[in-house]
């Protein structure tokens, strides 16, 4: 499903952020790497496990100069809701008709309670200044995620 592999060029994107600006992936380049990582859905237990672990690890991250983007298909006011309800530091970033996570390989088919269905995987993306893709986090556990990313920036 990863269409995306180490060395590529990642896909340029701009979309709504939580205060409903429009944040480009580019612009966030020219300051640090990027750590763009694909959650399914605001405010559900995992992906707020998962951003929580980002929230409070987001010192240790500037230090390896790498900042956050949080993608899913949820809307700018949705995003708006669980950033301040879970006090988030990082940007979030609708994705609503999911044309950047096809374009990072992060949509496809998803099987549920026995249910199949189109959605948004799990995935992260470590991207560099350059624009390439230094690495992909595709085996994590939620409440592992942001250590798993900064076992792999200690490296």
């Amino acid at each position: 499903m990863i269409s995306l592999a180490i060395g590529d060029k990642a896909p340029l994107f701009t979309l709504f952020d939580q205060q409903n600006r429009a944040v480009s992936l580019a612009e966030c380049l020219s300051q640090s790497r990027v750590l763009v990582y694909f959650y399914p859905k605001a405010m559900t237990p995992g992906c707020t496990v998962q951003a929580c672990g980002l929230r409070d690890v987001k010192t240790e991250l500037q230090a390896h100069n790498v900042n956050v983007l949080g993608i899913s298909t949820d809307s700018p006011a949705k995003l708006a809701k669980f950033a301040e309800r879970d006090s988030l530091n990082f940007t979030l970033l609708a994705d609503e008709d999911h044309q950047v996570a096809v374009s990072y390989g992060a949509w496809g088919l998803k099987k549920f309670m026995g249910k199949e269905y189109d959605g948004i995987h799990r995935l992260s993306f470590l991207i560099n200044q350059d624009g390439t893709v230094a690495h992909i986090f595709d085996t994590f556990k939620t409440k592992d995620h942001h250590q798993v990313v900064l076992n792999y920036l200690q490296q």
